[in-house]
């Protein structure tokens, strides 16, 4: 039976929100704070920055990741930017205009309150990131410089070359280091949490499993924060780092947090193309490029000349055609299924007619390519290493890849899941970025969840949790659930099949990539769930483990990690069928304008899709949280 859920977004004027909810949360005294112990899983940027900012207040921290290092979270991979309403370049940039921006960016399918909360919080963190070292760029005056990103019309990104999600982790690993010598954080590497533990409906600890030994731990805290990140590597070839996973949210879910908007997951306009069935990742190419790149194709089908030899009046430079007002820097959702519909016209390029053309022979022609190698040359020179192709000389092939999960755990204002004690924070909830988000956003969230919401809101929830004794992990709901968790480890290694996780996992993102990918149809959607539904069934009985659980057992973590995304994918399928109309990333075949846009249905499906577990992955229930749009009125989206 559905529920009614609660964002509890504060009273007041819009801009008013967050300094209501600031001037009149619970806080938890100084003394009091040494008392209280908090859990976060994950070290990325939203992770690694509310762990230091949680343990400089005073708590008591355990940080968990799974790699070996806090430094190699995914966070590092994140190039172009991170935006800020500074105003710098005085091009009519305002709070106002950025939350305009985002919303309208996302299809009007996200949370008034905290797209602009994440607004308004965005320009402490530029001044902060400068404070902790990050080199962002500069003008020659020595005034932070700024590009533009997809979806916008003034410049309001700052950046670090192409290397701004590393130089920003940076800023985050310092802070959370220095809390670990001080003896505020225990950090604990290469663990990886296998469940959420409950002790009378309330989030009170984890059980993690020791990758090095095998040997499975309970962690008990007075809250747990999930920083784990998107899901995006459930399609296989990604953008994402081979690790990135949807576990900690999806066991999470399992226990009773509500997973919202799984369907809507965002594909990268601007990835290198695969290149043959070997490949088990994709690389990501920074939307930056997009700021001098021009994006075409040829005219002719199946034009076997060189781009080079292609002359002007053959190019078919179709953004700038369609979508005159933004060109090359339309919103990714809409670049991507433009790159899709040139491709499956015939129109690809490379060995397997499978890309696109990035050309900047005009910016090199205007500006020098002195000025072009200042401003991305570490993205040329990846790009030559990997391809062997100059792209000073030659344009760059791109290509369409699964990157960013907008769909998450559900979480309220004050990031709170359905579960008391359980926050989520980035990339693992859906808060703030509808059903696209626009370019350099998903650095901003992290830091803004991490740095300026998540200490402030988590101590509304602790606050009447000061006499509450420290968890203790010898209470039954440990036990039951690290039981669990052997009989898990132990089936994948006892199975003794013949394909491995790998195997299933490159079939799965084939179905989803196929048919809940850039574009979704009913009967797509149906075939997907029935094939996922097969697939999930052979996957109990064939897979293959080598090795045992009680060491270094990668293929174990595979397995675990897979049979997740068997559960994951159905529920994505799920909620792609049951929303009949496009919006942003979610494009329905059979819901489009007559030139081909995405064509929403505000009558019918103005709300968050929050999906509850009801014991099987193919009976999920509806909870539905109505988007009530009281300072925007949603029109339909165009950037032409």
């Amino acid at each position: 039976m559905a529920k009614e859920i609660h964002a509890n977004i504060p009273e007041g004027d819009l801009k008013d929100k967050w300094s209501n909810y600031k001037a009149h949360a619970k806080l938890v005294s100084p003394n009091n704070r040494k008392k209280l112990n908090i859990i976060v899983v994950g070290t990325g940027l939203a992770g690694a920055s509310t762990a230091a900012s949680l343990a400089e207040m005073g708590y008591k921290i355990k940080s968990f990741c799974f790699q070996d290092s806090p430094r190699r979270a995914h966070s590092v991979a994140a190039q172009g930017g991170v935006n800020a309403m500074k105003n710098y370049q005085n091009d009519g940039d305002s709070v106002y205009r950025m939350f305009y921006d985002t919303l309208k960016g996302g299809d009007f399918r996200s949370r008034e309150a905290n797209t602009y909360r994440l607004a308004e919080c965005s320009a402490s963190l530029i001044d902060q990131a400068v404070a902790q070292g990050v080199p962002f760029g500069r003008e020659y005056s020595g005034y932070l410089r700024n590009r533009s990103f997809g979806g916008v019309q003034v410049s309001r990104t700052f950046y670090s070359r192409g290397q701004t999600g590393q130089q920003l982790l940076l800023g985050s690993y310092q802070a959370l280091m220095r809390q670990k010598e001080q003896g505020n954080v225990q950090l604990f590497t290469r663990h990886e949490m296998l469940d959420l533990v409950l002790i009378d409906g309330k989030a009170k600890g984890i059980i993690a499993r020791n990758l090095d030994t095998g040997e499975i731990e309970r962690h008990g805290a007075h809250a747990v924060i999930l920083a784990t990140g998107g899901f995006g590597k459930i399609y296989y070839l990604s953008t994402l780092a081979m690790g990135c996973n949807a576990s900690a949210i999806w066991r999470a879910h399992k226990k009773g947090a509500l997973m919202a908007n799984p369907s809507w997951t965002q594909v990268h306009p601007t990835s290198l193309p695969q290149s043959g069935p070997y490949q088990s990742k994709l690389t990501l190419m920074s939307e930056s490029l997009r700021n001098d790149g021009r994006i075409w194709v040829p005219q002719s089908n199946n034009e076997q000349r060189s781009a080079v030899e292609i002359p002007e009046e053959e190019r078919d430079y179709y953004l700038e055609r369609k979508y005159p007002s933004f060109g090359n820097l339309a919103p990714r959702d809409i670049a991507s299924r433009a790159a899709k519909e040139q491709i499956d016209a015939g129109k690809g390029v490379g060995a397997l007619k499978n890309a696109v053309y990035l050309d900047f022979s005009h910016a090199i022609k205007e500006y020098g390519q002195e000025l072009i190698a200042e401003r991305y040359g570490n993205l040329f020179n990846m790009y030559q290493k990997i391809t062997g192709i100059d792209a000073y000389k030659e344009p760059m092939k791109i290509s369409p890849s699964a990157h960013f999960s907008m769909g998450g755990l559900w979480v309220d204002y004050d990031l709170m899941t359905t579960i008391p004690g359980l926050f989520a924070i980035g990339e693992a909830n859906f808060s703030d970025h509808g059903a696209n988000r626009l370019g350099a956003n998903s650095l901003l969230q992290a830091c803004v969840d991490g740095y300026y919401i998540t200490p402030y809101t988590i101590q509304n929830y602790l606050a009447d949790h000061i006499q509450v004794e420290k968890t203790d992990t010898n209470h039954p709901a440990f036990a039951e659930a690290e039981k669990q968790v052997q009989e898990q480890l132990n089936r994948f290694i006892n199975q003794k099949g013949t394909k491995t996780a790998e195997e299933f996992h490159r079939e799965l993102g084939e179905i989803l990539y196929d048919k809940c990918g850039l574009s979704r149809s009913e009967e797509g959607l149906k075939s997907a769930i029935s094939q996922i539904q097969n697939l999930r069934e052979e996957y109990k009985k064939n897979l293959l483990v080598p090795g045992d659980a009680e060491d270094i057992n990668s293929e174990l973590e595979k397995a675990g990690r897979v049979n997740d995304y068997m559960e994951l994918s159905e529920l994505m399928c799920i909620d792609a069928l049951n929303r009949n109309e496009s919006c942003g990333a979610h494009f329905r075949e059979e819901y489009q304008t007559e030139d081909g846009e995405a064509k929403r249905n505000d009558k019918e499906f103005a709300y968050s899709a929050a999906w509850e577990w009801n014991g099987e992955a193919s009976s999920p229930v509806l909870n539905k949280e109505p988007l009530e749009f009281e300072y925007v009125q949603p029109t339909q989206r165009s950037y032409k």
